[in-house]
């Protein structure tokens, strides 16, 4: 497939097609990872900036080693280390680091839209890591390829998002990508947890886990957005952990060998039991190891998207 897109800013832009061109690419990548050398010289000479104006683990070290991997020059810069502390402007910051030629940019950012904007702004290919509530794009198409490694079809899978959906991006990028691939969502949540407008989504809502769990075949437990919510909207943590925990009892009203998610990081016994955290059936860490082959599948893609045609080379 000739990839065409220059930024990945949100799971609309992509077509089923494409999304399944990322898996299929993902797939080589995860092989390349299980290798003793993990390294290949696909994108020596390029240069990926991880700009992470809000606090990353996952995304933005699966990020670091995917650039690695590919035998690209990574660089960091936080918000606090960058001259937006002293009051440059966002759209300031990036231009300069556009005159330094950097190949992508992968951006995180407390504000929806700032992705966007950014790359209207830009000539490199930006990733978008995390906007506000907007978007999360790699984190559900990791989703999804690690749900395709079990299935390999979504057609007639019906999957629950459980959680604080109202400030969750990855909720929003996980409808819209699962939904696409022919999945049926549910969410379930507490009514101040649930985003206005929710009724036009394509999901089911529930407000009791017991018959949200009923027959699902995956569980995505979110983390509660506790530092995006206003006072006030959940009375308790320990309230909230008594129905909305995802505990060992809800697991049997699922459909058998449902499998178990989480994007992190898990607070347990407040999101999800630390029985079901380490269960058989959580996919909670290969989630970490798809995260780097899909990265890994994304940067390929973006930032050789005027060689069509070029393979992924050899050991």
């Amino acid at each position: 497939m000739n990839w065409i897109h220059k930024d990945l800013l949100d799971i609309e832009s992509l077509s089923p097609d494409e999304v399944r061109h990322v898996f299929d690419t993902s797939t080589r990548f995860m092989e390349i990872n299980s290798r003793s050398i993990k390294k290949v010289p696909i994108l020596k000479g390029k240069s990926v900036v991880l700009f992470f104006a809000e606090p990353s683990t996952r995304t933005k070290t699966s990020f670091d080693m995917a650039a690695k991997r590919l035998s690209a020059d990574s660089f960091s810069l936080a918000a606090t280390g960058s001259s937006l502390s002293k009051g440059e402007s966002l759209k300031d910051t990036v231009l300069t680091l556009q005159a330094m030629k950097p190949d992508a940019l992968v951006l995180r950012h407390s504000l929806s839209g700032a992705a966007g904007f950014i790359a209207s702004h830009l000539d490199c290919s930006v990733l978008n890591a995390g906007d506000g509530w907007h978007a999360h794009p790699t984190q559900a198409l990791l989703d999804g390829f690690t749900l395709f490694n079990h299935w390999q079809s979504f057609q007639g899978k019906q999957v629950l998002i459980l959680g604080d959906i109202a400030h969750s991006r990855v909720a929003r990028s996980d409808v819209q990508l699962l939904s696409m691939l022919g999945c049926r969502i549910r969410v379930c949540a507490p009514r101040t947890l649930l985003p206005r407008g929710i009724h036009n989504w394509p999901v089911e809502v529930y407000s009791s886990l017991d018959p949200a769990c009923l027959d699902v075949d995956a569980i995505i437990s979110l983390r509660l957005q506790l530092e995006r919510q206003e006072a006030g909207l959940l009375p308790d943590l320990r309230e909230y952990s008594s129905r909305f925990c995802l505990q060992p009892g809800h697991i049997q009203k699922a459909a058998s060998g449902v499998k178990i998610m989480h994007p992190g990081p898990i607070n347990r016994g407040v999101e999800i039991s630390s029985s079901l955290a380490d269960c058989g059936d959580s996919l909670i860490l290969e989630q970490v190891s798809s995260g780097v082959a899909v990265r890994m599948a994304l940067l390929y893609l973006y930032l050789t998207r005027s060689k069509p045609g070029q393979e992924i080379p050899e050991e």
